[in-house]
Parts: C-alpha cells; structure tokens; sequence
C-alpha cells in the first residue's frame, strides 16, 4: 500500500480530471435544444443539474480515460464517453435515493433531487440523464469509427440493464425481505455496482481498439476493482459515520440486508480488499509503466474513506 504522501497525489489527479468531467457536464446539460430536440424544460433541467452537477470523485469516468490512455486513445473522445457513462451513474443515483428505493435525504452531503424538487422531477431527471448517455456516445461529436460507438452502446446497455445494475438493484430490494447468501449477495454487488465499472474499464480498451485478450483483461480488471469498491462501501457503513460520507450510514444493518462486511467481519474485509488490490496489480502487468495510475485507483478504491 501506498503512503498518505502518494494518496494524496492520486486525488489531486483524480479531482483534476474530475473538474473537467463536470465542465464538459455543464456543457452537455445547458438549456439549449440540440438539433432534433423541441425544447429542454428549466425545471427539468434544473433537477437535472441537482443530480448531475453535485460534486463527487467521478471514478467511474476516471477509469474510462485512464484505460482508454493505455492506447494513447483521442482524449476528448474518451472524455465524452466518461462523461456519458457518469450521466448513468448519477441517474441511478438519483433514481436509488427515491422514497420506493432505499429513501433517502441526503446525497454528496445535499438534499436528494426528490427533496430538492419532487418525486416525479426526480424520476423524470434519471429518465433523462439515462437516455441522454447514449446519445452523447453515439452523437458524431464523440469522434470515434461508427462500430465502436455502436459497441460503447450495446456494452454499456448490458452493463447498465436488466442484466446488471437495474437487475441488481431489484435484488438489493429483494435482499430486504429475503437474505441472500454468500453466492448471491456477490453476485448482486457485481450487478449493482461491480457492472459500471467494469464497463469503464472495459470501455478504454473498445476505444483504443484492443484485442478480445486485452479487453477481456481490463474488464476483469474492473470487475476486480468493483468488488473492492463495494467491500470498501460496506465496510465504511459501518466504520464512517454520516457527517465523512455525506449521506446515512448504518443503512444495510438497520434494513437487515446481508452483506460480505456481515457475514465475515471487519477483519475478513480488510484481507479480500488487499487481495483484490494485488489481483487487480496482476492483471495489469502485462502494461507495464503505463498502469501505473490504475494501479493506484485500485490501491485508493480500497483503501478510500468515503
């Protein structure tokens, strides 16, 4: 593991490539129609922007540009298709955080779009921020060959879709009533967050037109990274409390969800997330110098405190 010195160097770069993923939201988002649009409602794009526009480290478009870099990929191309693939997350944020989901206030330390607005505006804004992200991929703006944004789509569909995070989500809310066991609850968490980062992972290399190898490669990268995403989310659930994390904390214990953190221990945790650090380093081996800064996203994915 690294020292605080390097950490903090990471984030700096990570908050830095964050800034330009908000500027280029801010962009995408503004109230102008685009062509074959009619017009963009304020209000809508208000709510929009709440959810959008709220901060937070932008990983997920982080490991979309760092893969893609291992090419030396077009950088406003990966740029687009990170900020597209945000658009994604934060609708499924905002959709989660409604009453009928897991009904929550807070969100990046600010009220949640619902609360902020209403209900339906914060449907309505999760509706349009999800549809949204395939336009921005496949809009000619994103200067990619036509096939690989047509793959961008259909893999960021998958990962995106019944078959991942939506699936997963229906299985979180079903882990309320009926506890899953170790099998299942891996399975859901590969779903519900481990499949947006696979997907940016695996993005980089469908940008930088890799082989099938390379890009089975980074998405295993991802998916390893993934689960020590959510292993480090539920273990600070427990360990953080809500004024660190900038939303509830306690959530999963109180609603009897089963967790790995649960069923194994604090201890327990700690070793799997060391694991899968030297698991994701492994898979990158064979790019050299070049994963050097993946190598510490997966080190600070694990090791993060909010």
């Amino acid at each position: 593991m690294k020292n605080d010195h390097d950490i903090s160097g990471f984030e700096l770069r990570l908050a830095a490539h964050a800034a330009e993923v908000e500027q280029l939201l801010v962009t995408l988002l503004d109230e102008r129609p685009r062509t074959g649009e009619i017009t963009r409602p304020p209000r809508l794009m208000a709510a929009i922007r709440h959810g959008a526009l709220n901060g937070g480290k932008r990983l997920r478009p982080f490991l979309v540009t760092e893969t893609a870099r291992l090419y030396d990929s077009t950088p406003d191309a990966a740029l687009r298709v990170a900020a597209a693939l945000e658009c994604i997350h934060c609708y499924s944020l905002v959709h989660d955080d409604l009453p009928a989901m897991d009904d929550d206030d807070l969100r990046r330390g600010r009220p949640t779009v619902h609360k902020a607005y209403d209900e339906a505006a914060a449907i309505l804004a999760g509706d349009g921020l999800l549809t949204y992200a395939f336009d921005i991929i496949a809009d000619d703006a994103t200067q990619l060959p036509v096939k690989t944004r047509l793959d961008l789509v259909a893999c960021l569909a998958r990962a995106a879709g019944i078959g991942g995070m939506v699936g997963g989500q229906a299985l979180d809310l079903m882990a309320e009533t009926a506890n899953p066991d170790e099998a299942g609850i891996i399975t859901l968490q590969a779903m519900k967050t481990g499949a947006l980062i696979r997907f940016a992972c695996e993005a980089g290399a469908i940008i930088g037109n890799a082989g099938t190898e390379e890009r089975e490669r980074l998405a295993e990268f991802g998916s390893a990274i993934g689960l020590a995403f959510q292993l480090a989310d539920d273990l600070l659930d427990v360990t953080a409390d809500a004024a660190t994390m900038g939303k509830a904390t306690g959530k999963d214990a109180a609603a009897g969800k089963g967790t790995l953190v649960g069923l194994h221990g604090i201890d327990w945790t700690k070793k799997q997330l060391a694991g899968l650090v030297a698991q994701a380093e492994d898979l990158l081996a064979p790019f050299g110098e070049k994963a050097s800064v993946l190598k510490e996203a997966a080190r600070f994915i694990a090791l993060r405190r909010n």
